[in-house]
């Protein structure tokens, strides 16, 4: 068996042949994880500097002269990497007193920092797979994100207390801005709410949990859903980064409403959360500092959404990217402001981040080129080895390398 590091639900029941980087009979692989596995045979990040092509210990000797000459760098990503990787990089953040931040900081670190904390309930996917009988997928379409979620933990498997899938003893409730894969398949129980209106709908439910009469036009849905979250018997909530978004850092309403859940009966969060191991570096910084992303090393330790990356490209003097793609991924007017900076990127794959770098490192692909160990969405540490033989480093060695030079 091998692991699949396409997304955070880190499957473990992956058979796959590889011949020569060459993907022959699978097993248990969905469509995302399939890309990952053909992924190492094309794509790959060559080591540059200044847009020519140099030799890998070129590369890293360049990388550690940029974050060495910066008065203010900035350490970026950490989601596609290892958890040695990540501790290694919070030990380069201290070094250079410069900061740490993560994706985290604009989708959903304060969800799981809440969690980490012990502010909201959680469990994990395999209780989800053998207990629950209510999901709810809020602002979450794990049909599109993470392939498997539903057919192997929270829907359709047979479960230890659930060994009558979805067809009679589960029960799915989708609550999104508009009609996603998933909430096709829980047809039913979809909510349709308008953009950033998550915090108006919270407020309707936990008045039909208090048997009041909610504020929305279809108050007899709304009753009828607060009945049956009352009559679970073990319910999860599944969020995306739609309510992330749509709460903009205010979670007492949604804190309020799993805990009057928790109440009633046994409710418990899971953030779906994008890199395999997101989970991994908010737990590794927040054992560190007690904080999950937007820390800072100069002069102490300090936290704040001024030392996340949305506020710090405007004076940090050198940004370093790890096993993510900012680029991409980020806003516009904030990727627009990354282009500008004085960049080294770290990662296994060429993409929209590496073309505009000062400086690139290509690293091994974890759980296919190099082994290591990693955190799932949920927070249950994963351990896996490589499959097959590789010239790249892994990332926690490029890390090492770098901090040894700086």
């Amino acid at each position: 068996m091998a692991f699949c590091t396409g997304c955070s639900l880190l499957c473990d029941d992956i058979v796959v042949d590889l011949d020569g980087g060459k993907i022959g009979k699978t097993m248990n692989l969905c469509r995302k994880g399939h890309a990952h596995y053909s992924s190492i045979s094309s794509g790959r990040l060559t080591p540059s500097v200044d847009g020519s092509e140099v030799g890998v210990e070129d590369a890293m000797m360049a990388a550690a002269e940029v974050l060495a000459g910066a008065d203010n760098p900035l350490l970026f990503g950490w989601g596609g990497s290892t958890l040695e990787a990540q501790r290694a990089g919070v030990d380069l953040a201290k070094k250079l007193g410069g900061a740490i931040d993560d994706p985290s900081s604009y989708s959903q670190g304060l969800i799981t920092e809440k969690i980490i904390a012990g502010d909201l309930p959680t469990c994990t996917l395999d209780d989800v797979r053998n207990f629950a009988d209510v999901s709810i997928y809020w602002g979450d379409d794990p049909s599109s994100s993470h392939p498997r979620h539903m057919s192997r933990f929270s829907y359709f498997p047979r479960g230890e207390k659930r060994q009558r899938g979805y067809e009679e003893d589960r029960e799915a409730i989708v609550i999104d801005v508009r009609k996603s894969p998933t909430a096709q398949i829980a047809a039913d129980g979809f909510f349709k709410i308008t953009p950033g209106g998550d915090g108006a709908f919270i407020e309707a439910l936990v008045a039909s949990l208090a048997g009041k009469i909610p504020k929305v036009e279809d108050k007899k849905r709304m009753l009828n859903l607060g009945t049956k979250l009352r009559k679970a018997k073990f319910g999860a909530i599944f969020t995306g980064q739609g309510l992330a978004h749509s709460l903009r850092g205010d979670l007492s309403g949604f804190v309020s409403l799993v805990g009057k859940l928790s109440e009633i009966t046994r409710f418990s969060v899971i953030p779906t959360l994008g890199d395999y191991n997101t989970r991994g570096f908010n737990q590794t910084l927040f054992d560190e500092t007690g904080h999950v992303n937007s820390v800072t090393f100069k002069d102490g330790v300090r936290h704040g959404q001024e030392f996340s990356i949305a506020r710090l490209l405007d004076s940090c003097d050198a940004v370093m990217v790890v096993g993510s793609d900012p680029a991409a991924a980020l806003p516009a007017a904030i990727a627009k402001k990354l282009a500008k900076a004085v960049t080294v990127a770290i990662g296994s794959h060429r993409n929209m981040t590496t073309d505009f770098a000062k400086v690139s490192v290509p690293m091994a692909v974890a759980g296919i080129e190099a082994g290591g160990s990693c955190l799932r969405t949920d927070g249950v540490r994963v351990e896996f080895d490589g499959l097959v033989g590789s010239d790249h480093l892994s990332d926690v060695d490029i890390i090492k390398r770098i901090m040894e030079a700086v």
